[in-house]
């Protein structure tokens, strides 16, 4: 589970409120899309593209355990959210929808926006490409790597009956 694009680089302390605002949580996906973090970032809902990572400081997606607001990121169709630490409800809400996470635990300024990144799940990884600077957490559990592999938790539990009884 590599991971490599370009990063937007947000803060500490973001709340998933602040991913997704309340007035939009009920609206169609498609337009949920056209507003993710656009209070911290203006561009970013505009300018996102497959495979770019969002990374951030500390407690990552705190506040109210809202799943939209990891499948509202999702719907950018970024590559993985990397974080110094993520609020737990978030961080489990991500690999159960498919969105890959990893927490690497310290964040010295290793990345800016635009900057080239790689996240490698299996290994804990964290590269800025384009200044060589690497941080190492955690590697994600190899059940959650399965999650992922499959789409998610209701996709891993229709293909592992068995494990899901």
């Amino acid at each position: 589970m590599r991971f490599e694009g370009r990063c937007w680089r947000f803060g500490d302390n973001i709340p998933t409120d602040r991913l997704v605002k309340t007035q939009h949580v009920l609206e169609p996906m498609d337009v949920i899309v056209q507003h993710v973090l656009e209070d911290l970032n203006p561009d970013f809902p505009k300018l996102v593209r497959p495979g770019d990572i969002v990374f951030a400081g500390k407690h990552f997606g705190q506040s109210s355990g809202r799943a939209i607001a990891a499948k509202a990121l999702q719907a950018t169709r970024i590559g993985c959210v990397v974080a110094e630490t993520f609020a737990r409800t978030f961080y489990r809400n991500c690999f159960e929808i498919g969105l890959p996470a990893l927490e690497i635990g310290i964040n010295p300024d290793l990345a800016a926006d635009g900057d080239r990144v790689r996240a490698d799940l299996a290994s804990g990884e964290f590269t800025n490409l384009t200044t060589g600077r690497t941080a190492r957490g955690a590697a994600a559990d190899p059940f959650l790597v399965d999650m992922l592999d499959a789409g998610g938790l209701i996709d891993l539990a229709k293909s592992r009956p068995e494990v899901f009884r």
